[in-house]
């Protein structure tokens, strides 16, 4: 993709393209929302984006709704304009800019379209030409009376056809229509759900079916016009028969997170709200891959804030619009109502669309809750106790909710102003509390609420009246705080981030040339309070020197609005909540808590890391096809993470690890890029030798090889002449039931199958080598000739042997044949994909397959001896002709070469890199 200009437009509604000329492009610029700008409009390019023209302006408050082109004629032209504006506490849609303008000259020049169209004041407008009939024009016109209007004369005429719910259904944020692009008459209005017409626009019936309400957008296939597909609140929606049935297309990681937080499962699962789909939980590994089907729904509406109770994990409390806070048990599935009521004498409670809640650090089962009060419970949300006055500004001209919309009444809680919007208790002092709200104030209590300070005033460099985006006491000192203020809801776009280290008195501003975007959040880490992390809306940032300095986290995070932030304190992950890409987790930023001054001023540096963890093996059975997202696992093993000042140009990089007794157990490639590498070894050893044959072995971990045991293994990173020690430690899975001694004897037993397969291996691959040596031999050879039968004698014996050792049936692996590889392999599989000691069925059967194989070593040995060779190969030496050579064990082994261990991997292209003047480092893709 390239930019291609028109970057002050902030949003755009619409493009379309000359069919006859793909240079000539019209873009229909909606404009900024918050605040007035110049660059919005309709715009034309007849040099394929290189310059832009201005061709239907009004003014700096009305931008383009829409644009629709004669398919006959693309001179002739339709487009909206809409007045419209959006402040954090209402809505208004409408005004003099608004109007229907027509263009027949390429828009060169425009007129406003009149004509049966409505009177008075207008709002947002959308038009359609029919494809298969340019003189029909449709337009949905928002106006006292919204309504669908049609023209059969190129737009010269219109009448009102249709003031249907489908159509007068919140006008300013359903204003689209598509019509059929073979049938003039069928008209679709996609809105809160999908109305179709076939009758002109006069009668509309509801093809929504099971999708997701909210429709946006919707494409009509061209050359099959029974093919739909459907955007939704909910996701994209695909119809093969004209919207009588839908199909969610599930592969589209494309969920707006508001919130997020986790609980301490094993492994963890991960909470988030979601836009208009409620509240979710999903585990951060599993089976396979983390599935849809992993997901399991706790919660309604536009999901926002969900934590799990500290005290009891089967409760999570969830949050939806407009301050809904539910108690939800997540065994039973029940949920409790548990929002503060007001009573008598109360004012009317004011909730945020994204009303906060917050449990108390200390784990004593507290929550708070946040109105234009705030509220605490300690009984689980059973009775609350206000703890606080308004610390809001209360101002009467932010609170005329009603009166939202503009011409057309909208009133969703959407636009709730002067409330609390974040709260935070210090983990060191439960009596320190701070609030942050909407309308600017920055509120602390160092007294459990009995007294209020409102320090925003102290913030430098700071508008007044900016949103509290979010609000974090310190975790290293009582005094400290870092706080997020968002501007953007009145055209301020700057990033402000602040640190106060003196309970709000004073407050040094964060944000430098290293980062972009209005904030959302800021976090200080829970191990170094150096390391503080930012989520904005143009993605991911880092700051290793308590905010002096920021760097961005790209590769393959996206440059996306991250709204939420949290640190799992057992695994030391970082949970990142993205606002359209849905949920991503950096595993282990153990390594980022130290990257310290003196280790970025050296040349080569081995970072901390969590211990490795043996994962209990597990494996399904499933076939998702392509047709859905599966989120990465965190690869099993342990990693081994270094610094590096320089690219590694010459000279080996590698990263040696051994057993404790000094045997090689991986020899895996390291990184060479600047900065940070990760590598991780699969604690593994490399997958089993298993001979070619016809039939299957069915068990899955018969692919891998022997898991080593827990301990701290030695491990040295060489780097060209330099060698540095970086040990690894395993520990078990912690949800294994099984001892040290159990493990030891399951090592121990699929280590002996292991080179039981390695040696059928050996068997069957040196007896194929020497049959073909006999084949080769043989070639030219007359039938009679006694060297020649004693080498077809010779193939037979070994083809024979090979057959009573692997499968060679004809039909292939449903032949049912298991001979000594199957059994063996399958075996293998059975004792290594399990956590604990082998059963003793599996022992014997270990005994008794070995007792096999050492009968067709002897066998082996006595076919290939140099006494059987010796009348052969006398044979072909006086012929002069090579003889033949055993395959022995050692030159066997060393044809199979070291390799590096399976799961073993250096960093790939789509690295999350880290691009600065100070740390220009890569790090282990972000999953």
């Amino acid at each position: 993709w390239k930019r291609m200009g028109l970057e002050d437009s902030e949003r755009i509604a619409r493009i379309v393209i000359d069919p006859t000329d793909s240079d000539v492009v019209y873009v229909c610029a909606t404009g900024h929302l918050w605040d007035a700008n110049e660059e919005r409009g309709l715009y034309k390019t007849t040099d394929g984006g290189a310059t832009w023209m201005a061709v239907l302006q009004v003014d700096a408050e009305t931008g383009c709704s829409d644009v629709s082109m004669d398919p006959e004629d693309p001179s002739i032209l339709y487009a909206g304009m809409w007045q419209f504006r959006r402040q954090p506490w209402t809505f208004s849609s409408g005004g003099q800019g608004s109007g229907l303008y027509k263009s027949n000259d390429g828009g060169s020049s425009w007129r406003e379209l009149t004509n049966g169209l409505p009177e008075g004041e207008k709002g947002r407008i959308a038009v359609d030409v029919a494809p298969s009939r340019g003189r029909t024009v449709y337009a949905v016109v928002e106006a006292e009376e919204t309504a669908l209007y049609r023209s059969d004369d190129l737009g010269e005429n219109f009448r009102q056809v249709s003031t249907a719910f489908a159509v007068q259904a919140r006008p300013f944020y359903f204003a689209y229509l598509v019509v059929d692009p073979t049938d003039h008459e069928r008209v679709y209005k996609p809105g809160l759900n999908l109305g179709a017409s076939d009758d002109g626009g006069k009668t509309f019936n509801n093809l929504a079916g099971s999708t997701h309400s909210d429709h946006h957008a919707l494409w009509v296939n061209p050359l099959d016009p029974n093919e739909l597909i459907l955007g939704t609140d909910g996701g994209v929606w695909i119809s093969h028969d004209r919207g009588v049935h839908w199909r969610l297309a599930r592969s589209l990681p494309v969920s707006q997170f508001y919130e997020i937080s986790y609980d301490l499962a094993r492994p963890y699962n991960v909470y988030g709200g979601l836009q208009d789909n409620g509240t979710w939980r999903g585990p951060s590994r599993s089976v396979g891959g983390i599935e849809n089907k992993d997901w399991h729904n706790i919660g309604f509406g536009d999901g926002f804030h969900a934590f799990v109770d500290p005290t009891d994990a089967d409760y999570v409390y969830v949050e939806y619009q407009g301050g809904n806070i539910m108690r939800h048990n997540q065994l039973t599935g029940e949920t409790r109502d548990i929002r503060p009521l007001e009573q008598q004498g109360d004012p009317k409670y004011r909730f945020s669309w994204n009303t906060p809640i917050h449990l108390s650090p200390s784990g004593s089962g507290r929550v708070y809750v946040g109105g234009q009060f705030l509220f605490r419970s300690d009984d689980r949300g059973e009775s609350w106790q206000r703890v606080s006055p308004d610390l809001t500004t209360d101002d009467p001209d932010k609170q005329r909710q009603r009166e939202s919309g503009g011409l057309t009444t909208d009133n969703s809680t959407a636009e709730n102003h002067t409330t609390i919007y974040t709260i935070s208790e210090s983990p060191l002092d439960p009596e320190v509390v701070w609030v942050g709200t909407d309308d600017g104030n920055l509120q602390v209590t160092r007294d459990g609420g009995q007294s209020w300070s409102n320090v925003s005033g102290a913030v430098p460099g700071l508008p007044s009246n900016t949103w509290v985006s979010h609000v974090a006491a310190g975790r290293h000192a009582a005094g400290t705080a870092y706080a997020a203020f968002d501007g953007h809801r009145t055209g301020d776009m700057a990033t402000y981030l602040y640190r106060t280290e003196d309970f709000g008195k004073s407050w040094t501003a964060l944000a430098d040339d290293g980062i972009e975007g209005h904030a959302h959040v800021i976090i200080e880490d829970a191990a170094a309070p150096q390391l503080l992390f930012a989520g904005t809306e143009l993605g991911l940032f880092l700051s290793i020197d308590r905010g002096t300095s920021w760097v961005r986290f790209s590769g393959n995070l996206p440059k996306v609005p991250v709204r939420d932030l949290a640190i799992h304190p057992r695994e030391h992950d970082l949970i990142i909540g993205t606002h359209g890409r849905g949920i991503y987790i950096l595993d282990d930023v153990t390594p980022l808590r130290h990257l310290t001054p003196e280790v970025l001023d050296s040349d080569f540096a081995v970072l901390p890391t969590r211990p490795g963890e043996l994962a209990i093996p597990a494996a399904s059975f499933g076939f998702s096809g392509s047709d859905e997202f599966i989120g990465r696992n965190p690869e099993d093993g342990a990693t081994i993470v270094y610094y590096q000042k320089k690219r590694h140009l010459f000279g080996d990089l590698r990263i040696d690890i051994e057993s404790p007794d000094g045997e090689l157990l991986a020899s895996l490639p390291g990184g060479k890029r600047k900065g940070l590498n990760r590598v991780t070894w699969s604690a593994r050893e490399k997958a089993p030798k298993m001979p070619a044959a016809a039939a299957l072995v069915i068990q899955p971990f018969v692919f891998f090889g022997p898991r080593v045991a827990e301990g701290t293994y030695p491990s040295r990173i060489v780097k060209g002449k330099d060698t540095f020690e970086a040990p690894v430690t395993l520990v078990p899975d912690p949800r294994s039931r099984h001892d040290r001694a159990d493990r030891s004897a399951q090592y121990s037993a699929a280590k002996a199958v292991y080179d039981d397969l390695g040696e059928l291996t050996y068997l069957v691959e040196a007896s194929v080598a020497l049959r073909d040596d006999a084949v080769a031999r043989g070639e030219g050879l007359a039938e009679r000739d006694r060297l020649a039968r004693g080498l077809v004698e010779l193939k037979a014996s070994l083809d024979s042997f090979r057959s009573g050792l692997v499968s060679t049936d004809s039909a292939g692996w449903l032949s049912g044949e298991e001979l000594l590889r199957e059994e063996l392999g399958n075996l293998y599989g059975g004792i290594n994909g399990y956590d604990g000691r082998p059963s003793r069925s599996q022992l014997d059967r270990q005994e008794f397959l070995h007792a096999k194989l050492m009968k067709a070593r002897g066998r082996f040995d006595e076919l290939t001896s140099e006494a059987r060779l010796a009348d052969l190969n006398a044979q072909l030496e006086r012929r002069e002709l090579e003889p033949l050579v055993r395959l022995s064990r050692e030159a066997w082994a060393g044809e199979q070469g070291s390799g590096s261990t399976a799961g073993s991997a250096s960093l790939s292209p789509a690295s999350v890199k880290l691009l600065s003047r100070w740390v220009p480092a890569q790090l282990l893709p972000i999953r």
